[in-house]
């Protein structure tokens, strides 16, 4: 048998506008950028003020043409003072030239991203194209071109490849087939492409020098059979085993070095590639600082006045049908939506320039100076608490927004940091103490590096006590390696 009873629970739901909101606040400057064109597209109830400027200049001129007004007459001598064409030459503005702005034309220029037409595999297409193959042998050459992943090796099974070709191309060949076309492609540049591993990789590459070489040769008897040794750089066994030199090894380990791990890497170019444009400006005047937002972040958006007066219209009507009905609904949709969305900008607008604003101030003396050891000691709670937001607010803020300073661009998280505590009693930035590590490695004797335990004494020194494991986990986060794979001869 069924029993009703009643549940009380309490439930946390956000509206539609506080996930727009949301959304827009963790998306960067391009992609609002984007997603405010998105909207002007798709609702009619949205305008830009900017665009409707240069319209309405546009607009009124073709009525003076159409009146076939003569500027040049006594009447209506005009062009002396001014002139009508260079006035809309001046106002053919962007889409956000005349909205709020805080970069000089210089700077806006330097933002814009350029696409670069040309990718690494039309590169290779194109080389492909120069080869004399059969028909068969050029779809084979198609086929291993576009198994490439972006460093440039071949990392699909030649057998997969296989059945590629025999599902989508009704093409049946052969592992040896495939293989002599591979060894084509693999003498393309740049060096080493198409290879299979990183020991093929390099052989490509050595292969393509001078073989007469007597450190060519050894590097290729290293890479060939001792490439573990290599990369672990026991340098001393390598020494033995063949019988070299200090000097002779240590030219063959620039050979080698000289050698591209990735040669797709350098060369892959896409449209995706882009600037990072900066949310935030922060200058220094004397002793102050002055924060601007990006004029980007700050569109004239307005609600439509033909969309307002329909509503109107329809509202005030007293013939309402089921189409009237309708029709009044669509257009209080559209309104509504294009209120929540300006509101929504306006609250991003706020929430930046609060934020950074916390940033900047908890940070004045690094903004000042431009020197990493003065970031204070600053987690997320520390500007919520300050701004009066959620922690998850601030998050969002500092993951995805970029601030240009006059020492560089950053990441708003670059200022976020744990604190460690010195014998003081103080408390100092983990980038202080990363700092620190950084000069110590850069000024180490390289065929003695300083070990974990070495660099954990200096700083024990220094009035910092930190365990090793957390000298390790800097040192990662700095991606620098261990002592042993740092050593030099």
């Amino acid at each position: 048998m069924l029993k009703q009873s009643l549940h009380q629970k309490l439930l946390q739901k956000l509206s539609p506008q506080q996930i727009q909101f949301i959304k827009l606040l963790q998306v960067s400057t391009v992609a609002l950028d984007a997603r405010i064109k998105e909207e002007l597209e798709e609702n009619p109830a949205l305008e830009d003020s900017s665009l409707m400027i240069n319209e309405e200049i546009v607009n009124e001129y073709d009525d003076l043409k159409e009146e076939k007004i003569d500027f040049d007459s006594e009447e209506n001598s005009i062009s002396d003072e001014f002139n009508i064409d260079e006035y809309l030459e001046d106002n053919q503005a962007d889409d956000y030239n005349l909205s709020f702005s805080n970069t000089n034309d210089e700077e806006e220029s330097k933002e814009r991203p350029i696409a670069l037409e040309h990718t690494f595999f039309e590169d290779l297409q194109e080389q492909l194209d120069l080869v004399p193959l059969s028909d068969t042998d050029f779809v084979i050459g198609k086929q291993i071109i576009g198994s490439l992943d972006d460093d440039g090796y071949l990392r699909r099974p030649i057998l997969s490849m296989i059945d590629d070709l025999a599902f989508s191309q009704n093409l049946f060949v052969s592992i040896d087939e495939v293989e002599e076309v591979l060894k084509v492609i693999q003498n393309f540049h740049p060096p080493g492409i198409a290879a299979r591993d990183l020991k093929e990789c390099l052989i490509l590459q050595l292969k393509q020098k001078d073989q007469n070489n007597p450190i060519v040769q050894k590097a290729m008897l290293i890479v060939e059979q001792y490439l573990e040794d290599f990369t672990r750089k026991h340098y001393e066994k390598i020494e033995k085993n063949l019988n070299l030199s200090d000097e002779e090894l240590r030219n063959i380990i620039l050979e080698i070095k000289r050698l591209n791990p990735k040669p797709g890497d350098a060369n892959q170019i896409t449209t995706k590639q882009m600037q990072v444009i900066p949310d935030f400006h922060v200058v220094k005047s004397d002793e102050v600082l002055i924060l601007t937002l990006n004029a980007k972040n700050a569109p004239e958006l307005k609600v439509s006045k033909t969309y307002r007066d329909m509503f109107e219209h329809y509202d005030k009507s007293a013939q309402k049908d089921k189409k009237m009905k309708e029709a009044v609904q669509f257009v209080k949709q559209k309104l509504d939506a294009a209120r929540w969305f300006i509101d929504a900008i306006k609250q991003r607008q706020q929430t930046l320039l609060k934020t950074m604003n916390a940033i900047m101030n908890y940070q004045y003396e690094y903004f000042m100076t431009g020197d990493e050891r003065k970031i204070r000691p600053m987690i997320l709670k520390d500007i919520s608490d300050k701004i009066q937001m959620d922690i998850s607010t601030v998050s969002r803020v500092a993951n995805s927004k970029y601030v240009q300073t006059e020492f560089g661009t950053f990441l708003l998280k670059h200022f976020f940091s744990e604190s460690i505590q010195t014998d003081d009693g103080g408390e100092v930035s983990n980038k202080e103490v990363k700092k620190i590590l950084e000069e110590h490695i850069s000024k180490e004797e390289k065929r003695k590096p300083l070990t974990d335990e070495q660099l954990t004494d200096i700083l024990k020194e220094q009035g910092y006590n930190i365990a090793r494991r957390t000298v390790a986990k800097y040192r990662e986060q700095m991606n620098i390696s261990v002592a042993r794979l740092r050593k030099e001869l």
